[in-house]
């Protein structure tokens, strides 16, 4: 195949990107404007069209901006097909088709995985549901922790000291509402930064105000029998009257629609993934027509020993969409090893324009190698050969040191 013919064929077809948050959207505007100009399909589980998710923990929380105006701004047109509010509940990747929640089935040629993760829930379901009791993730959370704030609750218990729980306590303080920290370990943001900046962290959180607690975790939250939180228990023993306690206890990919797939998929992990973006089967292969970005993904990292490892943060989730855009559209160089090789007597002038009339194996013999290297002597004269061996004709079919 051609690299014209192969370009073509990249630019056309039908492509489905499984998840319209921030992956999706800026991988469907890449797509685009690499000269995508086949059908698009957006599935998204949320009704929202994409926004943007770090406002939710500071403007939404603090009132600043309302949860409904943070929709991320729009680089192109996107002319695509917009599937909003409902699940991809599973994919055929031999009938290439999308299982919908619907019932409904969408067909495609290569499709991108962008499903991204969720909020861990607090394990027991039925203190999940009391009143008061929320995670941070989506827009909906941010828009109902926003409610809960808004009534000045007595104390807010934050359970978890990661970025959101930090993020959470700091908005607490900004609004003057008294706010504990609980976390198992020795310090907030140990995990993510290390133990230096975790004990800058918790001096800082304490100088503000903030009543941290390490070393410890809730044991239950416990309701007012009207199923509206009212005091939680912790495991060194003590109790906390509350009002608000929002579960910061970190995320899980959106990955349970490919249990049948076939694909490295696990909701711990992610979805595992090449360099290209590429996704893994079960057998380590690296798939042709299924990409994967943003917090679902799982790639080799050159900081950490080329450790797997999901990255869930805004510009990585960014350059994952560009990187795997790109290479759904555009064509692998079709290029060959090939031999560049001198002529006996006089070449033809066919042999002399075109380099392609040079090529004859695609193996090189280290003698030919030898004979490549350039000498820096002064330029032959033409029709005779230079002091390498090789007559201007044979060194216009390409033959030079860097080809050796």
């Amino acid at each position: 195949m051609t690299g014209s013919v192969a370009e073509t064929r990249h630019r056309r077809g039908r492509i489905v990107i499984v998840g319209a948050s921030l992956a999706g959207l800026r991988a469907a505007e890449t797509l685009r404007k690499k000269g995508f100009r086949g059908k698009l399909t957006l599935i998204g589980e949320e009704p929202h069209e994409p926004y943007d998710r770090p406002p939710l923990s500071k403007q939404v929380l603090t009132g600043y901006a309302p949860a409904d105006q943070t929709a991320l701004p729009r680089l192109c047109r996107l002319d695509a097909e917009w599937r909003l509010g409902v699940a991809a509940v599973g994919v055929d990747l031999a009938a290439q088709r999308v299982h919908l929640a619907d019932g409904q089935k969408v067909g495609f040629d290569r499709i991108m995985i962008a499903t991204g993760a969720r909020a861990r829930p607090w394990p027991n379901q039925a203190e999940a549901t009391l009143d008061g009791v929320g995670v941070l993730r989506t827009r909906d959370d941010a828009a109902r922790l926003r409610q809960y704030l808004a009534v000045k609750p007595r104390r807010v218990l934050t359970i978890g000291a990661g970025f959101i729980g930090s993020e959470i306590a700091s908005v607490c303080r900004e609004l003057d509402l008294p706010v504990t920290v609980v976390d198992r370990g020795r310090a907030p943001l140990e995990n993510a930064l290390g133990g230096v900046i975790g004990d800058v962290a918790a001096t800082l959180q304490r100088q503000h105000g903030v009543d941290l607690r390490c070393g410890v975790t809730v044991t239950e939250l416990e309701d007012d029998g009207n199923g509206r939180l009212r005091r939680a228990h912790l495991s060194d023993g003590t109790t906390l009257d509350v009002e608000v306690a929002v579960v910061a206890l970190g995320s899980l990919r959106n990955t349970e629609w490919l249990h049948d797939s076939g694909l490295a998929a696990d909701s711990n992990w992610g979805v595992a993934c090449d360099p290209a973006c590429r996704a893994f089967d079960l057998n380590g292969i690296v798939t042709d027509n299924v990409f994967v970005a943003g917090d679902v993904a799982r790639a080799a990292h050159p900081l950490y020993d080329f450790e797997f490892l999901g990255v869930e943060h805004w510009s990585n989730a960014v350059a994952q969409a560009e990187v795997a855009a790109h290479n759904m559209v555009c064509a692998p160089p079709g290029a060959v090893p090939i031999w560049r090789c001198p002529r006996f007597g006089p070449p033809s002038s066919a042999s002399i324009s075109s380099p392609s009339a040079c090529r004859a194996s695609p193996m090189r013999s280290s003698s030919a190698k030898a004979r490549s290297i350039n000498t820096g002597s002064s330029p032959p004269t033409a029709g005779k050969a230079d002091s390498s061996g090789l007559s201007p004709s044979t060194r216009a079919c390409g033959w030079t040191s860097s080809n050796g």
